[in-house]
C-alpha cells in the first residue's frame, strides 16, 4: 500500500474506541492502518484484537515517547508515505485523498498536514497546529488560526494551501525517504517540538512542507499532558531552544540564543507572579540547566544539519518578534499580524 497511518498509542483505550473506527472507515482501500504501541499498561492492545484483520500491531517493549516510539515503529513499516496520526484524531470522509494526491503530484513536498480543528467546538481550529505553523525570529512556534492563546474560528480564512514551517504531528503526512533522509524524529525529545525540529531540518535541506486545507480533522489534544503541567512545561522550553541549537544559522544562533535566555526568565517570572505557579517556574529553570547540560551532546547534529543548508533563507521562518506583535502592537491573529508586517 502507499500509505501508512501508524497511530502511537500508550494507554489509549478510551481514545482508540472512540477514533479507530473511523479511521478504518474513512481510510478503506487508501492505506494500512497500523497501532504502534508504546508499552501501554491498560488493555490497549487487547482491545486491538477486535480489529485483528484489519489493522497491523506492533507492540514496543518500553514507553520510548513520541518521538523514539515513531522511530522504532517505522523502521518496521513499508510505504511510500507515512501518516503519524495521535489516537485523539477524529478523520472525516476522504480525508487522506486531498493530502496524497498533493504530494503526488509535487515532488518537492516532503510533508504536510491537514486543517485541523477542535473536537471541542468543530468551528475553531486546533491549538496543535491550526492551518500549518511556522517559528519567529527567537524560535516562538505560531500557526495560521492560533497564536499563542488566541485561537480562531474557522471561516474559511486559511483555505488556500500554503508552505509553512512546520506540520503538527497531530496528523502529519511525510514521504518515508524524507523521513529518514533527514534522520527521522529526534529521539532525545521524548516529546514535544520533535516535528517542528524535523520539518525544519527538511525545509534546511531544500525540501517544502505545506498545510492541505480541503483535508480536514479534528483533534481533542492534550491527550498525554494536559495543559499546564510542569513536565509539559519543561519539555516545551528545553525541546525548543535544543532545536534552535540544531537548526540555527551560524550567523544568528548566538544573537538568538542570548535574547532567548532573558525572555526565558521573563516567561520563568511571569508564570510565578502572575500565573501563580511555583512548578511552572521550577520547569522553566530546569528546562535551561537541561539545555545548558546536553547541548554540547547535538554538536554532530548541528554540524551535519548546517552541512546540508540549501536555501539561504527560509521566508516561513519569520523575522519578526511575535511577542512584539502580540503583546506590544495587539496583533492577536496570524493574518492581522502578517498583513501589518
Amino acid at each position: 500500500m502507499k500509505v501508512a497511518v501508524v497511530i502511537l498509542n500508550w494507554n489509549g483505550r478510551e481514545m482508540l474506541v472512540k477514533y479507530l473506527p473511523r479511521v478504518l472507515e474513512y481510510s478503506r482501500n487508501e492505506a494500512d492502518v497500523i497501532v504502534a504501541d508504546n508499552d501501554s499498561s491498560d488493555d490497549s492492545v487487547a482491545y486491538l484484537d477486535n480489529y485483528s484483520k484489519a489493522v497491523r500491531v506492533i507492540q514496543l517493549e518500553e514507553n520510548y515517547g513520541f518521538a523514539e516510539g515513531y522511530n522504532r515503529a517505522l523502521k518496521q513499516v513499508t510505504a511510500d508515505y507515512y501518516v503519524l496520526l495521535n489516537s485523539d484524531v477524529e478523520v472525516t470522509h476522504h480525508w487522506l485523498t486531498p493530502m496524497t494526491e498533493f504530494m503526488d503530484s509535487h515532488p518537492d513536498v516532503a510533508a504536510c498536514q491537514p486543517k485541523l480543528l477542535a473536537v471541542a467546538d468543530k468551528d475553531s481550529f486546533e491549538y496543535a497546529g491550526a492551518s500549518g505553523g511556522y517559528l519567529d525570529r527567537y524560535g516562538y512556534p505560531f500557526c495560521r488560526g492560533r497564536v499563542f492563546e488566541t485561537v480562531e474560528q474557522d471561516r474559511g480564512q486559511y483555505d488556500v494551501a500554503a508552505d509553512v514551517l512546520w506540520a503538527t504531528g497531530a496528523c502529519l503526512m511525510i514521504r518515508s525517504a524524507d523521513y529518514w533522509a533527514a534522520g527521522g524524529l529526534d529521539g532525545r525529545f521524548f516529546a514535544h517540538s520533535e516535528e517542528i525540529d524535523l520539518c525544519w531540518r527538511l525545509r534546511i535541506m531544500g525540501r517544502r512542507i505545506c498545510c492541505i486545507p480541503d483535508s480536514v480533522v479534528y483533534h481533542v489534544g492534550g491527550g498525554t499532558l494536559p495543559k499546564n503541567n510542569p513536565l509539559k512545561t519543561f519539555l516545551n522550553f528545553r525541546n525548543n531552544l535544543t532545536m534552535l541549537y540544531k537548526n540555527l544559522p551560524d550567523g544568528e544562533l548566538r544573537r538568538v540564543m542570548r535574547v532567548r535566555r532573558w525572555l526565558d526568565y521573563l516567561a520563568a517570572v511571569k508564570t510565578l507572579v502572575l500565573d501563580r505557579s511555583l512548578a511552572d517556574f521550577k520547569a522553566i529553570l530546569r528546562a535551561r540547566r537541561e539545555y545548558r547540560r546536553w547541548r554540547h551532546d547535538f554538536d554532530a547534529d548541528r554540524r551535519r544539519i548546517q552541512a546540508m543548508r540549501i536555501p539561504a533563507d527560509i521566508p516561513e521562518h519569520r523575522r519578526y518578534s511575535i511577542l512584539w506583535q502580540y503583546y506590544a502592537r495587539g496583533r492577536k491573529t496570524f493574518g492581522a499580524i502578517e498583513d501589518a508586517t
